[in-house]
């Protein structure tokens, strides 16, 4: 098996968070393990967004299991490639997400927009415009374009 590195998300609502990825990224939904205490908490499930493999669950604050709700925000923040940013930041805003960047053009190449999903989770959501070279990408940042 290939090394790999799968992001794991924790929300309050893990199956309506599931719900807003399918429909704001086209995620597709792998598999899912539901709580056998009858709690109705999502154990562990995994999905797709293009080729990354994503994992989520419900809270477990017994063991460290939190969402971003609990610990007042997150540092981490997901970048996901797709065709049409400004059409995928539309349906996250129609789905209940909170935009904070609209979609600019930037000097690496991307067109990027922002939102916290309303499980508290951070998306960057771009789409390639230019093929820039990592050497003129830093000549810009450096110059202000």
């Amino acid at each position: 098996m290939a090394q790999t590195v799968s992001p794991y998300l924790c929300a309050k609502g893990a199956a309506d968070a599931l719900e807003f990825y399918r429909e704001v990224f086209g995620a597709e939904e792998l598999f899912r393990m539901t709580d056998p205490s009858g709690d109705g908490r999502l154990g562990h499930a995994e999905f797709r967004i293009g080729e990354t493999v994503l994992f989520i669950a419900d809270e477990y604050p017994d063991f460290g299991a939190v969402s971003p709700d609990r610990l007042g925000g997150t540092p981490v923040s997901l970048h996901v490639m797709v065709k049409d940013c400004d059409a995928v930041i539309a349906k996250a805003r129609d789905a209940g997400a909170t935009v904070t960047r609209e979609p600019a053009d930037q000097s690496y190449g991307e067109r990027v927009g922002q939102f916290f999903c309303p499980w508290g989770h951070r998306w960057f959501v771009a789409q390639a415009i230019e093929d820039v070279s990592p050497a003129e990408m830093q000549s810009r940042w450096e110059s202000g374009v």
